[in-house]
This record gives C-alpha cells, sequence and structure tokens, in this order.
C-alpha cells in the first residue's frame, strides 16, 4: 500500500496477532479445535451475553439467526435500506421478503416512529442496523417487538465495541451485543470492522435453544450431542454416531481466524477508544464548514466509529461524483455507504420501487465515507482534513 494511499478503513495485525496465529499453525488443530470455543467465550464475555457463536463471514451469521429464528417462505422482516446488501439477502436466502423502514436523518440507522406502520401478519422480525457503529435506539425498538411478538435480530456488524444508556436500567451503560432488548445480534470480523479474523462473524444471543440450533446450522445441521440425539440412546452404535437433525450449511470458523480474533479482542477498547479521537479530532476540524455535515452521536450512544459519514450540503450534493472523484486522485479512498439496497437490479426485479424511502434516497446522494481506523497516525488524519477541505474549496 502506498504510504499516502488512505482507504475508508483498514485492519491493524501487530506481531502478537501473528504470533498467536503461528502457534496455532504449528499446534495439530488448525480448524475445529479448542480457539473457536475460546474465542467464543471471550466474545460473549466482552459483550455480556451468555453465549456467542462464530461463523465464516457475518452474512452467514446473518443467514444462521434468520434461520434460527425459523424465518421462512412467506415471512416478512423489517429492516433499513442502508445496509450492505447481506442484511437484506439472508431474507432471501430462506425465501421470506425484506420490507424496508426510512431511516433517521442524523444518524442514518432505521426510524423506530415508523416500523409499526410497515408491520402486518407475515413480519417476524425486526432487524435494525447499528450503521456507521451508532446504537439504534434499541429500547424503543423493543417495546415494538414486545407489543407486536416480534424477534429482534440487531444488525450489528458495525458496532463491536459500542456502547448505549439503557434507560430501564438506571442509565446504565450496555455494549452492543449483550442481547439486553434483542434475541439475537450478529457481528462481523471483515478487515475494516472493529476486529479482524480476515473473514467472519459471530451470533450473540441469551437462549440456549437459539444457540443450540445455531450450533448445527453452522455444521450442516449435524449433532454430535448424545442429550440431543433422536435415537434410543441404549441403541448408539458407537462413538462415531451423529444425526443430522436439519439442513446446513459449512459455515465454521478456523482455528487460525480465532487465534487472530481472541488477539485482536484483547486490542479492541484501544481500537475504539482511537477510533473515536479520530472522530473528535474531525469534528473540530470540520466544524462549521460550508461544504458538509457531520456525524452526530446522540446521547443515548457511544459509537465504534465504523464509518465516519459525511453529507454533503445542497449547494454539493450534485457534484458528488465529482468530488468522490478529485479525493480518490489524492489518495483518499473514500466509499460510499450505502446505495439503498432495493434500487439494486435484483430487488428492482422482484417489484421493489424507487421512492418508498425518500430520506435513505437522499442520504445516498449526499454520503461519502472519509478514512477513519485505528492504525492512522496523525500525519494521516492532517493529511485526510487537509486535502477534503482544499478539494471542496476547489469544487
Amino acid at each position: 500500500m502506498q504510504r499516502n494511499y488512505l482507504p475508508y478503513g483498514r485492519q491493524w495485525i501487530d506481531e502478537k496477532d501473528i504470533e498467536e496465529v503461528v502457534k496455532v499453525l504449528k499446534s495439530d488443530w488448525i480448524t475445529q479445535g479448542s480457539k473457536v470455543s475460546e474465542f467464543e467465550k471471550e466474545l460473549a464475555k466482552y459483550c455480556g451475553a451468555k453465549y456467542a457463536m462464530v461463523f465464516s463471514s457475518g452474512t452467514a451469521a446473518l443467514h444462521a439467526a434468520y434461520f434460527v429464528m425459523g424465518i421462512k417462505e412467506g415471512d416478512e422482516i423489517i429492516t433499513s435500506p442502508i445496509t450492505f446488501l447481506s442484511t437484506a439477502n439472508a431474507a432471501l436466502f430462506l425465501h421470506a421478503r425484506p420490507v424496508f423502514v426510512d431511516i433517521e436523518e442524523d444518524t442514518g440507522n432505521i426510524n423506530p416512529d415508523l416500523i409499526e406502520k410497515a408491520i402486518t401478519g407475515k413480519t417476524r422480525a425486526i432487524v435494525p442496523v447499528d450503521y456507521g457503529g451508532h446504537p439504534v435506539d434499541l429500547e424503543k425498538i423493543a417495546r415494538i417487538a414486545k407489543k407486536h411478538n416480534l424477534a429482534i435480530i440487531e444488525d450489528a456488524c458495525h458496532a463491536l465495541g459500542a456502547e448505549y444508556r439503557c434507560e430501564s436500567q438506571l442509565d446504565r451503560w450496555i455494549k452492543v451485543g449483550s442481547c439486553a432488548h434483542s434475541d439475537m445480534t450478529v457481528f462481523s470480523f471483515h478487515p475494516v470492522k472493529s476486529i479482524t479474523t480476515g473473514e467472519g462473524g459471530a451470533v450473540l444471543t441469551n437462549n440456549e435453544e437459539y444457540y443450540k440450533k445455531l450450533v448445527m446450522f453452522r455444521q450442516h445441521g449435524v449433532t454430535k450431542d448424545k442429550a440431543e440425539f433422536k435415537i434410543d440412546l441404549g441403541s448408539i452404535p458407537g462413538d462415531w454416531y451423529y444425526e443430522m437433525q436439519l439442513l446446513g450449511y459449512n459455515y465454521r470458523l478456523t482455528d487460525m481466524q480465532c487465534a487472530l480474533g481472541m488477539s485482536q479482542l484483547k486490542k479492541l477498547d484501544k481500537f475504539i477508544q482511537r477510533r473515536r479521537k479520530i472522530a473528535q479530532i474531525y469534528k473540530e476540524a470540520f466544524k462549521d464548514n460550508d461544504f458538509f455535515d457531520l456525524p452526530v452521536e446522540r446521547h443515548y450512544a457511544k459509537s465504534s466509529w465504523h464509518l465516519y459519514p459525511i453529507k454533503l450540503k445542497s449547494k454539493y450534493k450534485d457534484k458528488k461524483g465529482k468530488i468522490f472523484t478529485k479525493l480518490r486522485k489524492k489518495g483518499l479512498g473514500v466509499q460510499v455507504h450505502y446505495i439503498p439496497i432495493y434500487w439494486q437490479p435484483y430487488y428492482q426485479r422482484l417489484g421493489y420501487k424507487k421512492g418508498i424511502c425518500p430520506y435513505a434516497e437522499e442520504f445516498y446522494r449526499r454520503q461519502i465515507s472519509i478514512p477513519l481506523y485505528q492504525s492512522m497516525e496523525r500525519e494521516d488524519v492532517e493529511y485526510v482534513i487537509d486535502t477534503i477541505l482544499k478539494v471542496f474549496k476547489e469544487t
């Protein structure tokens, strides 16, 4: 990577991370060994949940969560259009239908006040997305879910390390992933996320039955747990015996990846602290500028700052393509998060129409993600600031 090229996000791997992976490579088990369960236990402990189950990707984790919740053909899930495709695609995997609800203008998160209007007799789950690492108003969504007997599967793929203030628990700060207000929470460990395992994901839950099904779904629907066998225990032919009880997938994560994940998890708080510091520097440097609006952090939230999404002011939004190209040429690997999912050709063929979520569409027209990741040096941050201001002034 060129010194002057700064992507919008990237991993931070140090020698300790490499040492932990090498230890596994030199061991007898490089997959399906003890590192997987060790990582799961540490992840659950960090977030304050009872169970964690790791998967080969965040997409696989979403698929597993939807399956375990019993989402099937003819069902609907309610979610945001401003997210990566996986959030909605995982419902399509199960022949269910995503229903898109518009967003809050400031956070980019699903607007809880619009959710009830979208609930039908087919709705099975609400899937809020912690956009950019900013937690959704989960308590408000939980009240809606309880009223309508719906599940909550929180897509927190951006938000490992984030926290929110829980009013119902005397304003106590709770980590995203505790499942205090959701049935399951999903994380991603892609290299641009808070920590990385290369590719990887996880589902956290406090429900033992969900956990047992997650275990089987990850490994072809197979169980080797005698307590779960359907056969009479007296008829078990030998220790080789196993049962396939549901149609699962090979969504396993390796011991090599989990060793990296455990090493990264030990540094997560430091990573988040650094991201928050960079976000604060940006806030000070860009305050009261004439070109774009800054991302917010509401009173109830401590964002993980997975993204730093700026929104172009009205007189600049039609110049977005030109600005984007100039920033890229200057060595800033800016990105756009996201094109509304239902704008995609595949979703258009399914019958979704443009215009159903006007705030989300306007958000897309204005949004650009600028570089923010934990390994950025001070001079990197200053280069981003100087370059952005210069490009906008010249545009």
